[in-house]
């Protein structure tokens, strides 16, 4: 099912049958089933000599009621249009070998509509056919070229067992962790005897595999994993590699590159290609200490790996100096006390030339208070595709270019590597949602996004700050409708504290009338509404609604202290804020207060839950996928809070601090309408 166009139609609806006010359409407004004729872009690579860009397209299938995306390709002088380049349904992950002559791309081939185990791809770029490289049982994902071009390094949950037994997951069965196949198919029956007889005969060559799970860890459940979000803690995603084979040549067999309990993420070849660089987190239930993750590599050939870089956090995105004798990485400190929201930073560390030695990093942006690497929180990035992004070197080695988030923009940043000195490259009201660069550091490919423009790929010259737009699939359909562009406000809150948000008005706005209102609020709570597209603000505005949307103290992108600023306390004091901002807009004279909503979903359901139980203002309210009591979220969300991030002790040893903060203690206040909608396997808000 396509949650986007069915979640929000739920929301829309219900809150349209109670407040709506019908509106002037000029052109027209945007509907809920504009959805499926929207085109979403992801995971832009820009080719090594910047003339080029392959990325993901997607759209939806309607009919079948699923997602399909292929890659696309653009010349950066826009001399072409944009074409496809493959043929699959399911492809995804597009890479340019190191001399552009090849790409290597994920596919997930559909049988009867469901996927296969994903492969890996290469596609010659002069002439030929894309050819699949690997065949490994429990498919290959992440492909990342060596620097000669000759090996690809990737990631898959097969196992060494899986391959000397030679089984194969069904499609059924590779969403289901643990259970295997024989690989080789029985011919087809022709009569129930011969059927009976066929499947006696399969089952004796098929190992048995219990059904039974052995739950041996506090956490063993994470959104977004098939079969009721079981993770199967036999199946931890490894590195391997494999040559790229030439011409029709035979596909060689992959080799295993690390194995053991703990997976590998985030993996990129050295420079000269002698070893493999990944972030992991190699401590047993790690989920019982502070969030930390560390840099490591081992040599390409497989062995012990070493500890390259290590801070009291985690480790994000990387990249090697052009000299390859430097790193730059995105470092987040957990804070000592360990914090409820911690701001991440730009870090540069020497790589250690002996073995087992590690590297002293260096803080680039401590005085710098906003999130490097941060971004904005909408409803329409691609359903499909990755979102790189990270530090780029500038070709001196002197500078990184990287995206930074600051109070509801996302901008490219130049910060200098001696001094720290962060300079703007981009500026504007918008959200740069990803973004590869050439070899040069100079020219960029990036997804582009404001609160008009869904996402398009541009280019942008890094000592300009010029961008270009490559693509443009959505303007037609977009010429269709009239798109309201909000307002920005700041307001003081209860205590003077400064808050941002936002006011989106209906296209036929006429300040001497009365309009009703929706508050919206976001989840997180550590992220921030911004200046990118949400569907949801502009469907509301369009049926004639006034939309608030803000960013409460506890949001990210407005400093350190203001995002830690909840901790032990949520909701309370973002509540307040949400309350001055209703409070600001009311002054203005144009919002019926008999006729006020509000919604949210995740920790916004949290907070809808939470309105609802504290005023009488809002005439309906719909919490989506929410929490109402904190106790029974610590114990059965995926998000285990076993560290004093948000509580500063457990429920059983302070059951009166989660009761005093939860929804559900206070719900006989509720005299507001209030729908709940939820997913049947949330495992995050359950």
């Amino acid at each position: 099912m396509l949650l986007p166009a069915s979640r929000h139609a739920a929301v829309l609806v219900t809150l349209a049958l109670i407040l709506h006010t019908p509106a002037f359409a000029q052109k027209r407004g945007i509907t809920e089933r504009d959805l499926f004729k929207f085109v979403w872009v992801a995971d832009p690579q820009i080719s090594p000599d910047g003339t080029r860009v392959a990325f993901v397209r997607v759209t939806v299938d309607e009919q079948a009621d699923q997602y399909a995306s292929g890659i696309w390709i653009a010349r950066t002088d826009r001399s072409e249009p944009p074409r496809l380049l493959t043929g699959g349904t399911r492809d995804t992950s597009p890479r340019w070998s190191p001399d552009g002559s090849r790409l290597a791309f994920v596919r997930a081939a559909g049988t009867d509509g469901r996927g296969q185990p994903s492969q890996i791809y290469v596609l010659p770029m002069g002439a030929g056919e894309a050819r699949a490289i690997t065949e490994i049982t429990r498919g290959a994902n992440s492909p990342t070229w060596s620097p000669d071009g000759k090996t690809i390094a990737f990631a898959s949950t097969t196992t060494q067992e899986d391959i000397k037994a030679g089984l194969k997951p069904s499609p059924e069965e590779a969403e289901k962790p643990g259970s295997v196949q024989s690989e080789k198919p029985g011919a087809p029956d022709h009569t129930e005897q011969q059927s009976q007889g066929k499947a006696e005969e399969k089952d004796k060559q098929k190992p048995r595999v219990s059904d039974v799970r052995v739950i041996t860890s506090a956490v063993y459940r994470a959104n977004g994993v098939a079969d009721f979000g079981y993770v199967d803690s036999d199946r931890t995603s490894h590195i391997w590699t494999v040559a790229v084979p030439d011409g029709a040549a035979p596909i060689p067999a992959p080799a295993q590159v690390t194995s053991g309990e703990f997976a590998e993420n985030n993996f990129r070849w050295s420079p000269d290609g002698s070893r493999i660089f990944f972030v992991s987190n190699r401590v047993k239930e790690s989920y019982y200490f502070p969030n930390d993750t560390d840099l490591y590599s081992v040599a390409a050939g497989g062995g012990e790996p070493t500890k390259v870089v290590s801070i009291d956090g985690t480790i994000g995105n990387y990249a090697f100096a052009p000299d390859g004798k430097r790193l730059a990485f995105v470092g987040t400190l957990h804070g000592a006390p360990v914090r409820s929201y911690s701001q991440s930073d730009l870090w540069v560390a020497d790589v250690p030339t002996a073995a087992g030695a590690s590297s002293m990093p260096r803080n680039l942006t401590a005085s710098y208070d906003f999130d490097i690497d941060g971004g904005l929180g909408g409803d329409q990035r691609a359903p499909r595709g990755a979102a790189p992004s990270g530090p780029v070197w500038t070709r001196d080695g002197r500078a990184v270019l990287i995206k930074a988030g600051e109070q509801g923009d996302a901008n490219i940043k130049r910060i200098d590597i001696s001094s720290g000195k962060v300079d703007a490259v981009t500026q504007g009201k918008h959200d740069i949602m990803a973004y590869t660069a050439d070899d040069s550091g100079q020219k960029l490919a990036l997804i582009f996004s404001s609160q008009t423009v869904l996402g398009d790929v541009r280019t942008l010259d890094a000592a300009t700050g010029a961008m270009t737009a490559v693509t443009r699939f959505n303007d037609e359909l977009f010429t269709q409708f009239t798109l309201s562009e909000p307002e920005e406000v700041w307001y003081n809150s209860f205590d003077g504290k400064r808050i941002q948000g936002w006011i989106l008005k209906p296209p036929d706005f006429d300040a001497g009338r009365k309009y009703p209102m929706i508050l919206q609020i976001h989840g997180g709570p550590h992220s921030a509404y911004g200046n990118t597209f949400t569907h949801e603000f502009q469907w509301m505005a369009a049926k004639g609604y006034v939309v608030l949307f803000t960013n409460p103290r506890g949001s990210s992108n407005y400093g350190q202290d203001f995002g830690n600023s909840i901790q032990f306390k949520y909701p309370g004091d973002d509540y307040k804020d949400l309350m001055a901002g209703v409070d600001e807009i009311v002054k203005r004279g144009y919002v019926d207060e008999g006729r006020m909503g509000v919604t949210g979903g995740s920790g916004g359901g949290l907070l809808t839950n939470w309105v609802v139980t504290q005023t009488e203002r809002f005439k309906a309210a719909v919490s989506q996928r929410d929490i109402s009591d904190w106790t029974n979220f610590w114990y059965t969300s995926d998000f285990w809070l076993s560290t004093p991030t948000w509580f500063q002790k457990p429920p059983f040893e302070d059951p009166a601090d989660f009761a005093q903060r939860s929804p559900i203690t206070h719900v006989k206040n509720i005299t507001t309408p209030l729908m709940f909608i939820l997913g049947d396997e949330d495992w995050r808000t359950p």
